[in-house]
């Protein structure tokens, strides 16, 4: 599966999942959120385990309000709809991985 579109109508459906979700906060205009965003891709569809979804903070600025989104790409790991991870910044795969781990 890859990377779902995340908005505000159908996030609190996303946020409420039983599996852990990855969300990547990015906009269009920013490099380093295009290096993630692959990265982002392949998480999805390697790992079913997780619901994986992007919110671009342009077009959904409440969401990125609500999470405290400062700087971009931003990655944000939710567990029974309470957020246990958050990072600022482009970030390895792996770490990445580890957010969703731990």
């Amino acid at each position: 599966m890859s990377a779902l579109s995340i908005n505000k109508n159908n996030f609190e459906q996303i946020k409420n999942s039983n599996k852990p979700v990855l969300l990547d906060f990015y906009a269009d205009w920013c490099g380093p959120c295009r290096m993630v965003s692959p990265l982002v891709d392949q998480i999805a569809q390697e790992n079913p385990q997780y619901i994986v979804g992007k919110i671009n903070v342009d077009n959904e600025p409440e969401l990125a309000q609500e999470f405290g989104v400062g700087s971009i790409p931003t990655l944000v790991v939710l567990k029974d709809g309470k957020v246990v991870n958050q990072s600022s910044g482009a970030r390895p795969k792996q770490q990445i991985l580890s957010m969703l781990e731990s």
